[in-house]
């Protein structure tokens, strides 16, 4: 049984207002992205879906001018350091397990070099694994965070993912594979 679910994360209001602004496609599916591979490595599903979900909750819009800025983005932006304080803080509003709020927390610290002075982090299987999902899912000149979704749709999608995550959790339980909890 998990203490949060994905739903009850895109059901709350700063989740709402955060993932809109970087992209509520593009955060469901890396958190598709990072079950899948979550799976073939052996990973936490649970921690993973919910890193991809939440890993750009900390973006910050970077305009000039009155339009998007992607140069100025990239140069300047800190989104992983914001997303895993603001991501970390919802968690444990919600309820999360605080062990399992760090590691999803630090996940989404490293999911991108983009803010790190050098490239020479040695991450977890967990951050491994939601970089992967990220990266996966990019569109050149940041134009993934664009994409729409009907809400409607987004909750089911969301939904169904819950799903497919306690039947994965449930194999582990039953005596089947286990996760390695990061």
């Amino acid at each position: 049984m998990r203490d949060v679910t994905l739903l009850d994360i895109y059901e709350h209001h700063i989740a709402q207002k955060y993932l809109k602004r970087s992209g509520m496609a593009h955060a469901i599916a890396v958190a598709y992205h990072a079950f899948q591979l979550a799976k073939e490595h052996k990973v936490d599903v649970d921690m993973a879906a919910k890193a991809g979900f939440l890993h750009d909750i900390g973006h910050f819009t970077w305009y000039r001018n009155g339009k998007w800025d992607y140069e100025l983005y990239r140069k300047n932006d800190i989104h992983p350091i914001k997303g895993a304080e603001r991501a970390h803080k919802l968690l444990i509003r919600l309820g999360e397990n605080p062990v399992q709020a760090k590691a999803t927390s630090l996940a989404i610290l490293f999911h991108t070099d983009s803010f790190l002075p050098s490239n020479d982090i040695v991450r977890t299987p967990l951050q491994k694994v939601v970089k992967w999902a990220d990266e996966k899912d990019e569109e050149e000149g940041g134009k993934h965070h664009y994409r729409k979704i009907d809400p409607d749709r987004a909750k089911q999608s969301i939904i169904r993912l819950d799903k497919m995550i306690d039947e994965e959790l449930s194999k582990g339980a039953d005596g089947g594979e286990t996760s390695l909890p990061i």
